[in-house]
């Protein structure tokens, strides 16, 4: 029978009810539309041939010719099967430890083959693990092109024989069988503008090219195909806010806000900050809905920028909230704006999972009345409970680290939505930020308050311990107080809390008591002893505190001006920054040290250098990218927008802003996709949002 996109996968030929089995447990493919999907990862040239005299253990991937002779099968302990192979320059050992047995079988020693493997060398001499073999009479019938396309598998696939190989034979009989069923789904005026491979071609061409500039036709079509999807939802969604989602119109700055301007504003704004505020008032005065996210490093003085429009809420006679992901950086924010208002007429409560009964029956007649103007508190904040009389003016905090359905509780606490400020201290990189977040307009804070000198950061071995406790000596002398932080990894958190209190002790006999004070603070402790603890440091009782990365946010101890960082090995880039922010918040030069292990991969040199070289939130934040993908950066919780099966947002991001534009331009001419060029367009939207709930409307 004719393949069709939709056909179930067991009824493609080469098939059959095991292997389907298999495709869809191991690799997520039960159409012969997900097969066709599923795209080579990288491409070989098979027209390069080495010898075995040219093999170098630098070298990727290899092709040889040659032939197989003295198989051996090791039975026992380490089990496996060897074999050697043969050019005429030399021989280089073969071996497999799964699946030897149907190996062997189906070795043919004294025949001609064309080997494709990864050589190791190890004691003097060459190897190759499981390397691919076929016939070189089956591999010059079968090669078309000089490029072949390279597919990812499973150990269990693979014995089925779904190895790479396996796939791109199926993919041989399927292309050509359902070639005739993939339409172009793209206007022209796209094709022409973006100047795109047509569908059918690129589908064929990223399977099997027929040169390197084909193939990379092939594939800028379909990443672009991809990401244009993905931005339509978002675009689309963003001109509906626009057009239709109602909001309070805030237009009056009146006289809370100029009071405190005037009289209570402890420090002079940044332009960067004035841009913002200034970014903020004009979309809560048009009487559309605001979803604006504010991203801004470490010190950049979100805080202020965040008062100022709760200011402007209050004003206009609304109420506002502020969401924190911890009680610490809850605590911290009540303490600050209470600080910062002084004696202002402004009412502002705290109420986490911590606040007393009778204070929270407190709190919770003032927001039903309207009495308290500014609440600031956890996930306590989003309960059935709190009822806000009139709320204007949502801010979240570190965002990311809420999921979506507890966001929407909090959207949801008005019948008309209230207006939605997203603060981030994580520096988002561009094309993520457009990817994430395009349906929210976005602000960049990005110049630091005047006199803030930079972190000065430094790399030491675990060797150079004696001299990083000499100049964490001379700084407790000068009067400064150091912070010491170790890695809190969930999966082992009895090895975490052994290294903490490893170190503590450690620290304890290199500053003794009664003339060093040593504060500890960790997960297992209940939250009053950590708060004790922390209060003990804030107030300059205690010269060292040693932590886990409980104090990554919410602790701001102006004196205290150097930070170490064990196993900074074991952190990634964007937490490294954050974990540095906690100093360089007073007038003295701060200092950073990274202590690793002497053997570190390469990606962990890469972030020690990085940290070393640059204070720059966004640049590290696109090594980071580069490092470590989307998907580990931003959470499981925004995974959803992530699902990518070619585009990478690392490297990607010319296509991701082309991709955007496309899909701008064609929604100002064609808003409800009405036209006929765009029908299709329409469909494949349509599919789209059935197949996948959005959840980004709500921020």
């Amino acid at each position: 029978m004719a393949l069709l996109p939709d056909t179930a996968i067991e009824y493609m030929k080469g098939v059959g009810p095991q292997r389907a089995e298999s495709l869809k447990k191991e690799l997520g493919i039960h159409t012969c539309w997900g097969l066709l999907n599923f795209f080579p990862y990288r491409y070989i040239d098979r027209s390069k041939f080495y010898t075995v005299s040219e093999l170098h253990p630098d070298l990727p991937y290899v092709q040889l010719r040659g032939r197989i002779t003295n198989i051996e099968s090791i039975k026992g302990k380490g089990s496996r099967l060897k074999a050697i192979f043969r050019d005429e320059t030399g021989s280089v050992e073969l071996v497999w430890f799964q699946g030897a047995k149907s190996v062997e079988s189906a070795l043919k020693p004294g025949e001609d083959y064309v080997l494709f493997g990864k050589p190791n060398f190890f004691r003097d001499r060459y190897s190759i693990p499981h390397p691919e073999l076929e016939l070189l009479s089956h591999f010059n019938a079968g090669i078309k092109g000089n490029l072949q396309g390279l597919y990812s598998s499973t150990e269990k696939a693979t014995q089925k024989g779904l190895n790479s190989r396996g796939i791109e034979k199926l993919m041989r009989v399927l292309v050509p069988e359902i070639s005739g069923s993939i339409h172009e789904i793209f206007p022209a005026s796209i094709l022409s503008r973006y100047a795109l491979m047509d569908r059918r071609t690129a589908y064929e061409q990223i399977h099997f090219p027929a040169s390197v500039e084909q193939m990379v036709r092939a594939q800028f079509r379909m990443k672009f195909e991809e990401l244009f999807f993905l931005q339509m939802q978002l675009v689309r969604l963003k001109l509906t806010q626009t057009k239709k989602a109602k909001g309070f119109v805030f237009g009056e700055v009146g006289e809370v806000f100029n009071q405190f301007y005037k009289e209570f504003m402890p420090f002079e704004l940044t332009n960067a900050q004035k841009r913002v505020v200034k970014e903020i008032r004009k979309d809560m005065g048009t009487g559309a809905h605001m979803n604006r996210l504010v991203q801004g490093d470490v010190g950049s003085g979100k805080t202020v920028v965040a008062l100022l429009s709760m200011l402007i809420a209050i004003d206009n006679g609304f109420q506002a909230c502020l969401m924190a992901p911890t009680e610490i950086l809850a605590i911290q924010h009540y303490q600050t704006l209470t600080e910062m208002l002084g004696l202002m007429p402004v009412n502002v409560r705290l109420l986490t999972g911590s606040s007393k009964t009778s204070e929270r029956n407190e709190i919770l007649k003032g927001i039903a009345a309207g009495t308290i103007h500014i609440l600031i508190g956890t996930h306590a904040l989003i309960e059935p409970v709190v009822e806000f009389k009139n709320l204007g003016l949502a801010i979240i905090d570190e965002q990311h680290r809420f999921g979506v359905e507890q966001r929407f509780k909090l959207w949801k606490k008005n019948t008309t939505p209230p207006h939605v400020l997203i603060m981030t201290a994580t520096p988002i990189p561009r094309t993520l930020a457009m990817t994430l977040y395009g349906d929210l307009d976005v602000s960049v804070i990005d110049e630091l308050p005047p006199g803030r000198k930079p972190v000065k950061t430094s790399h030491h071995f675990d060797s150079a311990r004696i001299k990083v406790f000499g100049f964490m000596e001379e700084q407790i002398k000068l009067g400064r107080q150091i912070y010491v932080v170790y890695p809190l990894i969930e999966e082992s958190e009895k090895l975490d809390f052994k290294d903490l209190m490893d170190g503590y002790e450690s620290l304890s006999r290199r500053f003794p008591l009664p003339d060093y004070q040593i504060s500890v603070v960790h997960g297992k402790m209940n939250p009053a002893a950590k708060e004790i603890e922390m209060q003990r440091f804030a107030d300059g009782k205690t010269h060292i505190m040693v932590a886990t990365t409980v104090i990554e946010v919410g602790v701001n101890v102006p004196n205290a001006s150097v930070m170490v960082i064990e196993s900074a090995e074991r952190f990634g880039l964007s937490q490294l920054h954050q974990l540095r922010g906690r100093v360089g918040r007073g007038a003295d030069q701060s200092f950073c040290m990274l202590m690793t292990g002497n053997k570190l991969s390469n990606d962990a040199r890469l972030r020690m250098e990085t940290m070393c070289r640059t204070n720059d939130g966004f640049e590290i934040a696109e090594v980071d990218l580069k490092l470590r993908g989307p998907g580990d950066l931003m959470g499981t919780q925004q995974s959803g927008a992530l699902d990518l099966r070619l585009a990478d947002l690392a490297k990607d991001g010319d296509i991701v802003a082309a991709s955007r534009e496309a899909a701008q331009l064609l929604l100002e001419k064609d808003p409800d996709l009405t036209l006929p060029e765009n029908q299709l367009v329409r469909q494949r939207l349509a599919q789209m949002v059935k197949d996948r709930p959005n959840w980004s409307r709500i921020s």
